[in-house]
């Protein structure tokens, strides 16, 4: 596998997009343009990072090492963000995705008290380059029967491990979604109310987790609230094509501990 450093140089280059900010229920709050850019320097052991947003103040990064709080896959897929959920602080987490000429982003971001409070989509093409938007992500994009490969990689940086995966979605007699998903020896089942954009898995009041179904075919995955002692994960979902998708999963365990990302890439059957 090659080392991060060189998993960043996926994204060099010019982003041109918008950052579109929502309400944890899904409520299209500002949407601003934008342009990132990422330019190698010294042979490219130096990465320059330059964010403009329309009516804000360009912002300067220039690094030559990586974090602990950002892991990154081979393609140039990437997260960032908090690596300990602690009391009395805000709590958050970007998740990238990226797919030819096109890039992905979600942020979700806790209060101080644990609840969701923002969520960003960034959508992006390269310039100079031709795109099509894809369309909101709707229930029946999802519905079906979907398998694919995850491979997940370690913040103790131990090897990666590649599963493969498969998804059922379907609806019962009652408009219920019922989601199947199995990846290695698990399976897990669970259902969820759907309310317009808002999918909601209420069968543990203790962890009421939503999917808001989101443009251009991202989804949000995110826990109402995350609480001390309790596992959680965020994902951010993309329907690239109608049988192509990708999803990436930080995962916490219940020390509030960052212990691993996940990238699935998974086709309709």
């Amino acid at each position: 596998m090659k080392s991060q450093w060189l998993c960043l140089l996926e994204n060099l280059g010019e982003w041109q997009g918008s950052f579109t900010r929502f309400s944890p229920q899904g409520t299209l709050l500002e949407d601003i343009p934008s342009i990132v850019s990422f330019e190698g320097l010294n042979n490219n052991q130096t990465m320059r990072q330059i964010v403009r947003r329309q009516g804000q103040e360009d912002l300067f990064l220039e690094y030559s090492s990586l974090g602990k709080s950002t892991l990154l896959f081979e393609n140039g897929a990437f997260s960032q963000g908090s690596i300990q959920l602690a009391p009395f602080t805000e709590f958050g987490a970007e998740l990238g995705l990226i797919h030819e000429n096109r890039r992905l982003r979600l942020v979700q971001l806790f209060n101080k008290n644990g609840q969701l409070d923002k969520l960003t989509l960034i959508r992006e093409h390269l310039a100079g380059t031709e795109f099509t938007e894809n369309s909101q992500l709707k229930i029946d994009d999802l519905l079906g029967a979907w398998q694919g490969e995850a491979i997940t990689i370690y913040t103790d940086l131990r090897p990666s491990t590649t599963t493969s995966t498969n998804l059922k979605l379907e609806l019962d007699t009652t408009g219920r979604l019922i989601q199947s998903l199995s990846f290695g020896e698990h399976i897990i089942t669970s259902s969820a109310t759907i309310n317009g954009s808002i999918i909601h898995f209420d069968e543990d009041t203790q962890k009421q987790v939503q999917v808001l179904l989101l443009p251009n075919g991202a989804s949000a995955t995110s826990p109402l609230k995350v609480n001390l002692r309790q596992s959680f994960i965020l994902e951010v979902g993309w329907l690239i094509k109608p049988n192509l998708r990708q999803r990436m999963i930080r995962s916490y365990n219940e020390k509030g501990e960052w212990t691993s990302l996940t990238l699935v890439t998974e086709a309709r059957l």
